[in-house]
Order: structure tokens, then sequence, then C-alpha cells
């Protein structure tokens, strides 16, 4: 039987980290460019972005 040989995967672990880090981080700056306007609106930003960490975190973490 011929094994297959896969190859340097740097390329999908730094995917995988986008996907896991880039969108909190983004609300998170988001929230922190709204909160002196709309502090209800950054506030809600704030904990979309930690949810979004905790959940990226534990499936992408998972596949790692």
């Amino acid at each position: 039987m011929i094994t297959l040989e896969v190859g340097n995967l740097d390329g999908l672990l730094a995917f995988f980290l986008a996907i896991m880090l880039g969108p909190p981080i983004l609300l998170t700056i988001g929230g922190f460019a709204v909160k002196k306007s709309h502090p209800k609106t950054a506030k809600v930003l704030f904990i979309l972005g930690v949810v979004y960490l905790l959940i990226g975190l534990g499936i992408c973490g998972g596949l790692l």
C-alpha cells in the first residue's frame, strides 16, 4: 500500500489561527471604537467577541 505524504501544513495552521482569533480581535477593536458614542452597542460587540472566541477556541482548537 502506498502512503500519502501531506507535506507542509503551516498555511493550514495559520488559517485556523486567523479564523480563531481574527474576528474576536476585530469585534473588540470595533467595541472600543464606538464605546464613547454608543455604549450599549460596544457592550454587545464585546460580548459577541468573547462568545466567538470561546466557540472558536473550542471548535478550531479541537481540530488542531
